[in-house]
């Protein structure tokens, strides 16, 4: 298990070294809101959520508690596997398949059905965190790339 003062940098930590550029956090309403869009947009999408810089769960389906936990965790073991912190992680199982992904200091993370297309759903997910940061709805930017 993790230690508390380790989940906040396994999230906020950039893949590119980045970290949140000092805008507006994201409000738990915006990133619901994006949440609800992507489920949305993606029909095989089973559940997700949305972290901020801090850790802290946004938005989830689900246990809030749960996600955080998961999704640090999640990042923790793929950062093990090189001296950069990875940007995205993909994970595919014979009962279905995770996609989570650090952005603009935030982090997102799904669970799909089995053979979901993963170039669009990192990029969905990639474009709301960019709207959220931005200090947009999470919405917007989902569509307009």
């Amino acid at each position: 298990m993790l230690g508390p003062g380790t989940r906040a940098g396994i999230l906020a930590e950039m893949a590119d070294g980045e970290t949140t550029r000092g805008e507006t956090a994201p409000t738990e309403e915006a990133a619901a809101g994006a949440l609800a869009y992507l489920t949305e947009m993606s029909p095989d999408l089973r559940g997700g959520a949305i972290l901020g810089a801090d850790g802290a769960v946004l938005a989830a389906s689900g246990d809030a508690d749960r996600w955080r936990e998961d999704v640090a965790t999640l990042f923790a073991v793929a950062d093990r596997a090189s001296e950069q912190p990875v940007e995205q992680v993909h994970v595919g199982t014979e009962q279905g398949e995770v996609f989570a992904i650090r952005q603009e200091g935030m982090a997102a993370a799904v669970v799909t059905d089995r053979f979901a297309l993963a170039s669009l759903l990192f990029f969905d997910m990639r474009s709301i965190l960019r709207e959220l940061a931005a200090g947009g709805d999470g919405v917007g930017g989902a569509d307009a790339a």
